[in-house]
Parts: C-alpha cells; sequence; structure tokens
C-alpha cells in the first residue's frame, strides 16, 4: 500500500506540501553555455510538478564552482530570470521547487570559466577525468584562504537571495557527496590545521557559517540541507568522521531547517561507523523532517515512512523515465524503466 505518500505533510509554517514524493535533484546538463537555464528545462520541470517538492538539479552558486559542462548558475541576472521561467511555469501547474545551491569544490575545472587553479579545503586532489568531458583531467586544488572562506559563504547567501528572487520557494544547500561542503565534513578531503580543521568543532565551522548566512538571507523556513555522513563518493572513509557529524546534527538540532536530506545513492548499505544506514544515523541523531533517498521504489518508501525512518521520499531515475511518476503510483500503473540513454544522471 503507498497511500501514505499521497498524503500532506508540512514543513513548517510556511509550506505544506501536497504529498510526500519529492523530486531528487537530477543534473541534466540542459542550461545553454551561459548557464541559463533553457525552455528544454521548463518544460522538463513543469511536467514534473505533481511532486510535493521538486529539489532542482544542482546550480551553481559562482562561475568556479562548475565541475560539469552545462550546468545552469545562479550568480547573475540572465541565469536568474531564466530560472524565472521554470518556477512560474512549476507553479502555474500546482507544483513547489527548492533550488540547489552547489559548488563542486576540488572537482571543478577551470576550463568551464577560463581560470588557472581550482580551491578547496586542502591541497589534496582526486583521480579521474571530468564527466562528459573525459579529456579534462582534475586538478590538484590550492587551499582556501579564511578570507575566500568567508567570500565562499557570502556567496552561497547571494545564491540563496538570488534564488528568492527567481521564485523559488526555497533552497537546499548541497552539503555532500564529495562536493566543496562535505569536503570540509571529511578528514581525508580535509587536512588543515587551523580554525576549519584538524577537529570537529573546526571542521563543521565552515558548512554551518553557510547554514547561518543563508538563513538570515531569506530565513530558516525556505532553507533546507543535504549532507553526507558516510564518505562514499571522491572520499575515502575515516571512521574519524563519526565524530564530526555527530557535532554537525547537534548543531543543526540548535537551528531550524526546512528539512535534513541524506545524500546517499543506496540506503540499504550498512556503515559500521555510523551503526546501521545513513537514514538510521539521521533518524536517531536529528530532530529535522527527514528526507529519504537512495534505491527506495514506492513500496518501500511507503513502508519506511510508516514505520518513521523518514517523513518524506526523494524520487530520482524514475521520475527522468517517467514525468507523470506521482500519478502512476497513485494509479498502480506500470512505470516506464529508466535507461541511461535517457542521459547519464548524477546526483
Amino acid at each position: 500500500m503507498t497511500d501514505i505518500l499521497f498524503t500532506p505533510v508540512a514543513l513548517n509554517e510556511r509550506i505544506e506540501l501536497k504529498n510526500r514524493i519529492l523530486m531528487a535533484p537530477l543534473t541534466r546538463c540542459m542550461a545553454d553555455d551561459a548557464l541559463v537555464p533553457t525552455q528544454a528545462m521548463v518544460d522538463y520541470y513543469a511536467r514534473r510538478a505533481d511532486a510535493g517538492l521538486i529539489i532542482s538539479e544542482a546550480t551553481i552558486i559562482r562561475p568556479d564552482g562548475q565541475g560539469y559542462p552545462n550546468t545552469p548558475g545562479i550568480f547573475n541576472q540572465a541565469q536568474i530570470a531564466g530560472w524565472r521561467k521554470v518556477t512560474d511555469a512549476v507553479h502555474e501547474n500546482g507544483g513547489k521547487i527548492f533550488a540547489q545551491l552547489w559548488h563542486t569544490g576540488r572537482v571543478a575545472h577551470p576550463h568551464f570559466w577560463g581560470g588557472t587553479e581550482v580551491i578547496a579545503p586542502s591541497a589534496v586532489g582526486v583521480e579521474g577525468t571530468v564527466p562528459r568531458m573525459r579529456e579534462l583531467t582534475y586538478l590538484v586544488p590550492r587551499e582556501a584562504t579564511a578570507l575566500e572562506i568567508a567570500q565562499l559563504v557570502e556567496d552561497y547567501a547571494k545564491a540563496a537571495e538570488n534564488a528568492i528572487e527567481a521564485g523559488f520557494d526555497g533552497v537546499e544547500i548541497h552539503g555532500a557527496n564529495g562536493y566543496m561542503i562535505d569536503e570540509f565534513l571529511h578528514y581525508d578531503s580535509n587536512r588543515r590545521d587551523d580554525e576549519f580543521g584538524g577537529s570537529p568543532e573546526n571542521m563543521v565551522r565552515f558548512p554551518l557559517q553557510v547554514v547561518d548566512a543563508v538563513t538570515s538571507r531569506i530565513g530558516a523556513a525556505r532553507t533546507a540541507l543535504r549532507i553526507s555522513p558516510a564518505a562514499y563518493f571522491n572520499i575515502q572513509p575515516d571512521a574519524r568522521d563519526r565524530a564530526v557529524f555527530d557535532l554537525l546534527l547537534s548543531e543543526l538540532d540548535t537551528r531550524e531547517l526546512a528539512y535534513l536530506h541524506g545524500g546517499i545513492f543506496d540506503d540499504s548499505v550498512h556503515y559500521d561507523y555510523l551503526d546501521g544506514r545513513v537514514s538510521e544515523y539521521l533518524r536517531r541523531h536529528s530532530r529535522h523532517t527527514l528526507v529519504g533517498v537512495g534505491g527506495y521504489d514506492a513500496e518501500t518508501a511507503a513502508a519506511a515512512i510508516a514505520s518513521n525512518k523518514f517523513d518524506v521520499i526523494a524520487i530520482g531515475r524514475p521520475f527522468i523515465a517517467n514525468h507523470d511518476y506521482v500519478a502512476r503510483v497513485r494509479e498502480g500503473a506500470e512505470l516506464k524503466p529508466y535507461s541511461d540513454e535517457l542521459l547519464p544522471v548524477l546526483y
């Protein structure tokens, strides 16, 4: 039974969702060369407005945050205007949409903005090449200075302000999956010995500064966060990370958020240093509305919500293959299978 998926849920006094099915952030690389949303994006999001909430594809906060081709930005007026067409179309179809704010950190590449270097928490690179542009090899980043970190905080806040101007109902700060904010939260990628590294208290400083700056700019009711307590994407696991996320979640519990989103591809994986699945760990350590994600279908998601494992579910690839995913699940209709021919998906 999937009836529970179609019950409304209030994120807070400001935002109520018509159902518990969220469209997960899905990088589609459909922006134009100026990183402005296209008409294809307007049509794509508008057709999926039956979701309780759409979380946009990851959207870069400034030019040097780009790590993939044709990913949209939200740092200039042309991009804001392009996103306004998307949000207007979603709202006209009765939907709600949050912008996911993104800086790719050490997996950014200067090819995209005509620069020469990449910044990250530490001068620790990753091996490999840029997806869809395999001729581009990742660079070893330069360690960001304290002044540059302060500017990043401001740029996240400005991007959130721009998102509201563009008509978004709120923002999800992308603090997961091996990108800039997540890189500060793991010992493998954060080797600093200053106020931003070396201890849990220092490692959570920048992420919390971003959360505080964004909530100060647009309000906590319109601010959400995605995190990855389990390091697995471009980051090597370290048991010491557990203490970092224990502290981060404790600090987040003293703040208001629209929701907390677990950044995981497969929530069936058991992590010893988290004493279970990512969703189980987050539920134990957070009071916030929890978004489940990672390998769930409608039936398993409904069962998990009914048993209070999380509050709402984010669906990814099936939403690419089925623009009418919500209606198909409600009616018990067969889903079209996802195929990589529909374009590779990056969360």
